[in-house]
């Protein structure tokens, strides 16, 4: 036992060195493997990351949403609906929602108003996303000024502004009373934007939404799962630039390691037929160019994911941050909450590691199975 350590003691002090000679050009070797595993490691933190945020964003949704369509588009529906459809067998609570979109052309954004159930401001005030605060440079107890749907403008004081925890679903929300948002907008009494409602059993979702689609032919349920898979659909046609992004640190990483594959340098081969001539078996030199390149992999390997950590969850990928935002104007500030698991550091492993250790051993096997003279000569 203690040979075996010695022998694999005395092999990796000779990995080290043998790179030291080669400074320069493992340095180099270095830096590209770590920027591949960087960019790679990077897509898959960040892709994990906003399905996590958009699922918890989510978890709190209505279990089916029901629309009205009219010639294949989103229409006000009648409250009358909901109390049909909360005598269905199996829903729960029926909420009739009023929300809307306000474009500011001052600040050339987008804006959410809402009327909610509970916790409305005060008539004549309204509560705002710390995004809207921030755009719009308000303050609690200043006044914001919209226009109205026959262009009046309305004065609307700021009751209070949501906080930066909320940034990611209330960015560009205001929130008003039942009445205003009927007055600013010239919403009909006994109409909703859609309906909410709450199912309790989630095994039953699809038959809820079968029986309503029957009894009311012009409406759209939408489940909740259906919401999350949009959601997940969305970052990934979002994630376009990320995905290039991977496609091209593939396509380096498997240039790079078909160059290493292609055979060692003169140096190295040299190095090889000493070391075979002095006496070391070929199973020594595999497993010194073993070390070699788990030294140099592994090395790439854990600054890669470090940085790939800093990088998305410290920064908030600044690198990915077009990906996600698209054309919005007005878009939340937030810092993503890790996400890594044990699969996707497995996955991140077997895509950048073996290849590279394949790619170091083969030309090494290659070489120490020839003659030793033939190899110096080389």
């Amino acid at each position: 036992m203690n040979r075996f350590l010695e022998r694999h003691r005395n092999i990796i002090d000779f990995a080290l060195s043998s790179l030291l000679r080669r400074k320069a050009k493992n340095i180099s070797l270095l830096l590209v493997y770590t920027l591949i595993v960087f960019m790679v490691a990077s897509t898959i933190f960040f892709m994990q990351a906003l399905k996590r945020e958009a699922a918890l964003v989510l978890k709190e949704a209505p279990d089916i949403v029901v629309q009205r369509m009219i010639a294949g588009r989103h229409d006000l529906i009648s409250v009358s609906y909901g109390e049909k459809i909360g005598a269905i067998r199996g829903v729960g609570e029926v909420r009739p929602r009023l929300w809307g979109y306000y474009y500011d052309p001052v600040n050339g954004v987008n804006y959410t108003l809402m009327a909610p159930f509970s916790q409305q401001p005060a008539a004549g005030s309204i509560i705002i996303g710390s995004g809207v605060a921030r755009i719009s440079r308000l303050s609690k107890g200043d006044f914001m000024v919209l226009r109205n749907f026959d262009g009046r403008p309305t004065l609307l004081k700021v009751e209070r502004i949501l906080p930066y925890s909320s940034e990611l679903i209330a960015a560009d929300l205001i929130i008003m009373t039942e009445s205003d948002f009927r007055t600013f907008f010239a919403f009909p009494e006994g109409h909703a934007t859609d309906l909410a409602l709450t199912v309790g059993n989630r095994n039953e979702f699809t038959t809820i939404a079968a029986k309503i689609v029957q009894q009311f032919p012009d409406t759209r349920p939408i489940l909740k799962s259906e919401i999350l898979r949009t959601y997940d659909s969305v970052f990934d046609w979002r994630g376009g630039m990320v995905v290039v992004m991977l496609g091209v640190a593939g396509l380096s990483f498997l240039i790079f390691a078909w160059d290493k594959a292609t055979g060692l340098s003169a140096e190295e081969r040299k190095e090889i037929g000493i070391l075979k001539s002095i006496g070391w078996e070929t199973a020594d030199v595999l497993l010194l160019k073993s070390w070699e390149g788990v030294i140099i992999s592994l090395s790439a390997f854990l600054s890669g994911v470090i940085l790939a950590y800093c990088h998305v969850f410290f920064f908030s990928a600044p690198l990915f941050a077009h990906a996600l935002k698209g054309w919005a104007v007005l878009y939340p500030q937030f810092r993503l909450t890790p996400v890594i698991n044990a699969y996707q550091l497995a996955v991140l492993f077997f895509l950048t590691v073996v290849p590279y250790s394949a790619a170091t051993i083969i030309p090494s096997w290659w070489t120490a199975t020839v003659d030793p003279d033939a190899a110096m000569r080389s």
